[in-house]
């Protein structure tokens, strides 16, 4: 069972309970900036202008962010426009309609959960959540400010939560989760700290991640998160996927106009069904001359004749017929036009 890993710190223990409490309030960590700002207490008006000496409109902002932390406000409200995405996603693209109607729970009961970011690391006016993201774009969507819980993250710790918090609520797919898996190891992330993320065990881990390696990108990006397929029956398509053959035709199914219009799960059933149907045999026989020579061979599948000239048997001869072959369809059509 993989562990979870608790982001708040230790209880702090009396000997630095009592060096806290020394210290003047304005001297305490900050939470949202992320540095410590010592205030010297010569007088009132030296602390005022040390603290604010130098400070930008963007900066004064966060500080009033921060106030509202220190005050224990520990949810507060941002401007979608300063949020960006986590650096590593977890979700594939949601349909229009889904996005309509999360857009419109939103707007009708407001945002009852809210997201968790992060200050982002060299501009402390803007932040990277870590979960959140179909909230995060409601709001973007409605032009209304989103309630947010502002931490500071290491990058393990926000994929930790990000994919916790999926977890928790089950609400990434097998592939989605599988994907999310393999892209956390291919940014070198340890297999300890992406089991913590997806809640999994080592031997749970390894098969996401080999689904995710084996099955072609374009094809999982193709099919989509495909929520009512879980691990054996991608895994069973992974192994049809290992044959060339499937996966020819699969890379031609995916590119289909009509494959894009039809929802996620119909998708993946479309694709398996037509890797699974046995293509139809194809019939061969010799043509052979009048005079015994087997001039040719012909193979009939279901929609497609080939005529193969053996040039050891009948020199020329196909050289003859491809030079004939205008000829030969004009008479075709003339029989078929008249008929």
């Amino acid at each position: 069972m993989a562990r979870k890993i608790n982001f708040d710190p230790a209880p702090s223990h009396e000997r630095e309970a009592d060096q806290a409490s020394s210290l003047p309030a304005s001297a305490k960590s900050r939470p949202l900036l992320g540095m410590e700002r010592s205030i010297k207490q010569s007088s009132a008006l030296g602390a005022i202008s040390q603290s604010l000496g130098g400070m930008t409109d963007k900066v004064k902002r966060a500080d009033e962010i921060e106030q509202k932390l220190i005050e224990g406000q520990v949810i507060i409200e941002l401007e979608p426009s300063q949020i960006d995405n986590s650096f590593v996603a977890d979700r594939m693209d949601a349909s229009e309609e889904q996005s309509t109607a999360f857009r419109e729970l939103i707007r009708e009961h407001g945002q009852n959960v809210p997201i968790l970011v992060r200050p982002k690391a060299g501009n402390e006016s803007r932040y990277e959540v870590a979960f959140g993201h179909r909230r995060l774009r409601a709001a973007r969507e409605l032009g209304i400010k989103v309630r947010a819980v502002v931490r500071q993250l290491s990058d393990e710790q926000l994929v930790i939560a990000q994919g916790q918090e999926n977890s928790g609520r089950t609400d990434l797919t097998f592939i989605e989760r599988a994907r999310f898996a393999a892209r956390l190891e291919d940014r070198k992330f340890t297999r300890e700290t992406i089991m913590a993320a997806l809640a999994v065990d080592k031997a749970a881990l390894s098969r996401l991640i080999a689904v995710a390696r084996r099955v072609p990108a374009e094809i999982i990006e193709s099919i989509g998160p495909a929520p009512a397929y879980g691990r054996v029956r991608w895994q069973e398509l992974t192994e049809l996927l290992e044959k060339q053959e499937n996966r020819s035709r699969a890379e031609r199914i995916v590119s289909q106009p009509d494959f894009a219009s039809l929802d996620s799960d119909k998708r993946f059933e479309a694709l398996m069904s037509d890797i699974k149907t046995r293509p139809a045999r194809v019939q061969s026989e010799n043509w052979s001359t009048a005079d015994g020579t087997q001039a040719a061979r012909i193979s009939r599948g279901s929609k497609r004749l080939t005529m193969v000239f053996d040039d050891r048997t009948a020199p020329k001869f196909g050289d003859y017929v491809k030079g004939r072959l205008q000829a030969l369809y004009d008479e075709f059509k003339a029989e078929n036009s008249s008929a």
